[in-house]
């Protein structure tokens, strides 16, 4: 399987690019926003791809990175959320978006996607809030593991520093809100407000904690 391309940008349309990597062309579908973020004709690119094979069809879809993919691959795994769908999602939301809306259990938010009906988005906010921990806690070790950032990508992810001897859930719950862009003495402060209302609870139920300590009052 295609998982990453590295080539020059040979045709941009709306919704797809054509990369040349070493004279063969990918035709491969992106988000809005991952478009928004690409450079123009004749310039480098690098993107993540996934590969989805229908009876008829083969289609390549591309992500600025890993994280990005995998949400990709997570919203596809909701029943009635093909390809397009999950794109769209994406190209609305962004993964932080996705990952906040599915923490809270927003399911108003994921509707604003292009395509995206009530029943949909309460169907992916059901099935994916037990599964979405793992895929946010990923995004900040992305970028480290390859040793590189992917083109497009400008997002800093601040390390989140480890509480002394945090239960496994915390320690997830702490990534996940680092992940999503909050600093660490407030991600911390909330995990442990959280932990404290509910001493036995588990990641996720975490994450929606903290998450509403953390929102904006008023």
């Amino acid at each position: 399987m295609i998982g990453k391309l590295t080539g020059r940008i040979d045709y941009r349309a709306a919704d797809h690019v054509l990369i040349d990597v070493r004279g063969v062309g990918y035709l491969v579908y992106c988000s809005e926003r991952t478009m928004a973020g690409l450079p123009g004709v004749g310039q480098p690119c690098a993107l993540f791809t996934d590969l989805v094979v229908r009876e008829d069809l083969m289609q390549l879809f591309g992500f600025p990175t890993l994280a990005e993919k995998e949400w990709h691959r997570l919203l596809m795994s909701v029943q009635g959320v093909g390809a397009k769908a999950a794109l769209a999602i994406l190209g609305t939301l962004g993964t932080d978006g996705v990952s906040r809306a599915i923490a809270l259990g927003d399911w108003s938010a994921v509707k604003a996607a292009k395509g995206i009906g009530p029943k949909i988005a309460q169907r992916i906010v059901l099935d994916l809030k037990d599964k979405a921990p793992s895929v946010m806690a990923m995004g900040g070790t992305v970028a480290q593991a390859l040793g590189e950032i992917p083109a497009g990508e400008t997002q800093v992810i601040e390390p989140v520093p480890a509480a002394p001897a945090p239960s496994t859930a915390q320690a997830d719950a702490l990534s996940a809100l680092g992940n999503l862009g909050y600093g660490p003495s407030d991600a911390a402060a909330a995990v442990a407000q959280a932990a404290g209302d509910a001493p036995e609870a588990e990641t996720p139920a975490l994450i929606r904690a903290a998450l509403k300590l953390l929102a904006p009052k008023g």
